[in-house]
């Protein structure tokens, strides 16, 4: 049975079978071709079976025992290497420019944890459709994706035991079925990789680049319909059978919704994600449900004289690949939303500060009360699946100002400096006194072209901002910049388990913004009541003019109410009213949010909400969270 979904009521469907399968890693290795407007490329995933179909542990045993036998079978199977006519298939010199090749080199990390270098009907399939637990002898398991207008050109399987020195990650097992060796060896092999230790990370990239330049071993069937790729492996019945590495070659389309194609303000060509109602599907293939936490690598590549800018934790630079060529490396070890990847290309120029010492904020400057320092000196242990926390490293808990780019079109370059530059170390700082350590190790900012339809949007790692707070004074800039930069504590580093809840992002942003801000201004207690009351007042009144105008059904803060969180059996569900135009341009979830959240705050006081919220922070950061 499918459940079907009234297109009419313009909800986001997310296809993806999580509950299955859950994806851990990507790996993209992208074209950007300007001349056609495709990206072009690969994209290896590397999946775990879903919670509920594991074996168990007694059964889920290592293959050393047969590593040396089944090598020595590879031999008959047949073997798929890339095809040599699609451009994005890179050699193995390519890779070469990736930070993480070289296992053996001095790990780059420093102190501080920073790191160097609407068409028609769907249906939202149940889970009988994937995987059919009581009549597993009449169907192949699916794994389906969100996928969406991209042109998928091929899907196999990637046989990680051929990569070198990969023994490592195997054990010995007690396997029956000679014929299933090699399968179960990859899975394990897989299984070991994504399970490894936070504190292994670096070999832990080196070892996915290898595997994801493995050679294929046999290519899977696939289906693009409307919202989803599904994929299958004749005679393989369970999502634990299943190949849990794969590679597929595909496009994106001109008018693909995820990315847009355009000119900056000094009429340069370039593309940027520019938060899409479908996030990333357009752009490849992945699992969008929140549940869905993954870590990624991206390798791009582009013509000379353009920027790739991407949500990574290395500040990366450009290597040239051949005359003409650039490829940018980035890399991403907390594991996000596949909706939080974000991209821009484009000629942008780098704003530096005119002098050394003007561009220096010393700590000092912005130094915490001593209860605040000491808060974060007894922190507990962190709640989240394991990777390498900033909270945990005592450098990066007394980092205020993480280090920061500024980039824009040529023509900004002279108002960013004049406005831009000296307000990000103030609004960070005021941030790092206000929730404790940032989630996240660096900071681009880009101001973006100038059909952006909105004021800013923020990533890990990077924020786009409209060029529309640039001129005049620098209030707008400044609270914006507040505004996107909470984003990565409540929206990022702490997620909505159900989309339909945004105002867990947006109405936490908009309360911090006005607490960011006061404190980058250094105000008094009056300038600061008298601010904040200003602005509740005019939120009022823009909240009051939107509630007489909209539907009132898209000004509920919780629109699917006691189902909220729910899912199908299979992991799919949907955004409700996801799609709807109008919704776009709403500020309900904001204001509604803020004024609850003001509301919180006046009744036990300011002081002790924000020490309430540094707690909460902590003990929610790198999870999904409903209202409750």
């Amino acid at each position: 049975m499918e459940t079907q979904l009234d297109p009419m009521k313009d909800d986001l469907p997310l296809m993806a079978n999580t509950s299955h399968m859950l994806v851990k890693h990507y790996i993209l290795d992208l074209d950007v071709d300007f001349k056609s407007k495709v990206i072009e490329g690969i994209i290896v995933l590397f999946f775990e079976t879903g919670s509920q179909y594991r074996k168990s542990s007694s059964t889920d045993k290592g293959c050393q025992s047969r590593f040396d036998e089944t090598r020595k079978m590879r031999a008959s199977e047949p073997c798929h290497i890339p095809v040599t006519n699609v451009s994005a298939c890179s050699s193995k010199t390519e890779y070469k420019g990736f930070a993480v090749c070289d296992k053996d080199e001095e790990d780059t990390s420093d102190k501080n944890g920073n790191h160097s270098n609407k068409e028609q009907a769907f249906a939202i399939p149940s889970s009988k459709n994937c995987y059919d637990v009581e009549n597993q002898g009449n169907k192949d398991f699916l794994l389906v994706l969100d996928c969406c207008d991209l042109s998928v050109l091929k899907v196999e399987e990637v046989d990680v035991a051929a990569v070198s020195g990969i023994e490592k990650f195997t054990r010995s097992a007690k396997l029956t079925d000679v014929s299933k060796d090699l399968e179960s060896l990859r899975n394990q092999i897989v299984h070991e990789l994504v399970t490894l230790p936070a504190d292994r990370w670096k070999e832990q990239l080196y070892y996915f680049t290898c595997c994801s330049q493995a050679p294929g071993c046999g290519e899977l069937l696939f289906t693009a319909g409307t919202w989803s790729l599904e994929i299958r492996k004749s005679g393989i019945q369970t999502p634990t059978d299943f190949p849990h590495a794969i590679r597929i070659w595909y496009k994106t389309k001109p008018e693909g919704r995820s990315v847009t194609w355009t000119t900056d303000q000094s009429g340069r060509p370039c593309v940027y994600t520019m938060g899409s109602p479908i996030n990333n599907r357009a752009l490849f293939p992945c699992q969008e449900p929140p549940v869905a936490l993954s870590t990624w690598q991206a390798s791009v590549r582009a013509a000379a004289g353009f920027v790739v800018l991407m949500s990574g934790e290395n500040s990366a630079e450009p290597v040239q690949l051949r005359e003409g060529i650039l490829t940018w490396y980035y890399y991403v070890t907390m594991p996000m939303p596949a909706s939080t990847f974000t991209i821009a290309v484009g000629c942008w120029q780098e704003v530096k500060q005119l002098s050394v010492t003007a561009s220096i904020q010393t700590d000092a400057e912005f130094s915490l009360p001593p209860s605040q320092a000491d808060f974060r000196c007894n922190e507990e242990i962190c709640g989240h699946v394991e990777y390498p926390c900033r909270f945990q490293n005592p450098a990066a808990r007394l980092q205020a100002v993480i280090p920061y780019r500024v980039f824009a079109p040529w023509c900004l370059m002279e108002r960013c400096k004049e406005r831009l530059l000296q307000l990000i170390p103030q609004c960070l700082s005021a941030a790092y006194t206000t929730l404790g350590t940032h989630p996240f190790s660096r900071l681009d900012v880009l101001i973006v072209p100038s059909n952006f339809s909105s004021l800013g949007m923020a990533s890990p790692h990077i924020i786009f901002l409209s060029q529309s707070v640039l001129p005049g004074g620098s209030h707008l800039c400044g609270t914006r910049l507040c505004h996107e930069i909470a984003h990565a504590w409540f929206g990022l580093a702490i997620g909505a388990r159900d989309w339909t809840e945004e105002w867990l992002s947006e109405g936490f942003a908009t309360f911090l913004e006005d607490i960011f801000w006061a404190r980058a201004q250094q105000l008094s207690h009056d300038e600061v009541k008298g601010q904040q009351e200003l602005k509740a007042l005019l939120r009022w009144r823009r909240l009051r003019d939107e509630v007489q105008n909209s539907e009132e059904e898209l000004q509920v803060l919780r629109p699917k109410k006691e189902s909220t969180g729910e899912l199908s059996e299979s992991g799919a569900s949907v955004v409700k009213y996801g799609l709807k135009a109008e919704k776009i341009f709403m500020q309900v979830h904001y204001l509604k949010g803020y004024f609850l959240l003001r509301s919180l705050a006046r009744n036990i006081g300011e002081a002790s909400y924000l020490t309430s919220l540094r707690k909460f922070v902590h003990k929610f950061h790198g999870q999904l969270v409903l209202s409750q």
